[in-house]
């Protein structure tokens, strides 16, 4: 019979006298370490609805599904298929609109669309086409940023008379139809394939 070496008494004794490293969550609140990375909160204020954060998405857990005929975008998140990873928070366009929180130790629920959150954008369509130009709100965000430069561009000066009302059409008495795409339409409101057709006509 072998008799138990010196460092295996040594760590008994000083497993039984000390505390235990695990915390007592769920009956006490977990605070969790500096840089932990826990469940992405969406800032709806600061988020301007570009895809950026779905782009990099490695799981697939959000989603962008475009109605063009509300004009609206809808952003989907699943948390059921995050990894935590921190890649929508480290590509976010405008820096803040999604931080990684400490929130992941509550997350449990018995309905699996309980982990799901819906977020809406308005959205930017083709006058004529009607495809997806973008979000309305990105949109103000990429002028913002160019500041003068961004009215060198005829969808700019567009989305500018429409701030105006300068496009309503209940201010004319003739409502705005779109045959085909002609040279009057050059202010407004279209996708880069329409825009090219009109281009190729005023040359």
């Amino acid at each position: 019979m072998k008799y138990p070496k010196l460092r295996e008494i040594k760590e008994a004794l000083t497993s039984l006298f000390t505390r235990p490293y695990t915390t007592k969550f769920p009956f006490k609140p977990h605070t969790p370490f500096k840089k932990f990375r826990g469940k992405p909160v969406v800032n709806d204020e600061t988020c301007v609805g570009c895809e950026a954060c779905a782009s990099v998405c490695p799981t697939g857990c959000i989603r962008i599904e475009d109605d063009t005929r509300k004009k609206v975008r809808r952003i989907i998140r699943d948390y059921s298929l995050c990894i935590f990873c921190g890649q929508c928070e480290a590509n976010c366009i405008t820096g803040d609109a999604v931080k990684l929180s400490n929130e992941i130790f509550d997350m449990a629920v018995f309905k699996k669309k309980d982990l799901i959150e819906v977020q809406e954008k308005e959205l930017v369509v083709c006058e004529d086409c009607h495809a997806v130009v973008g979000a309305k709100k990105h949109l103000e965000y990429i002028y913002k940023k160019l500041g003068p430069y961004a009215y060198s561009q005829q969808m700019t000066i567009a989305g500018l008379s429409e701030r105006l009302k300068l496009t309503d059409p209940k201010l004319f008495s003739i409502p705005m139809k779109f045959d085909k795409v002609k040279r009057k339409d050059f202010f407004s409101i279209l996708c880069p394939n329409c825009k090219r057709k009109i281009l190729l006509k005023a040359l």
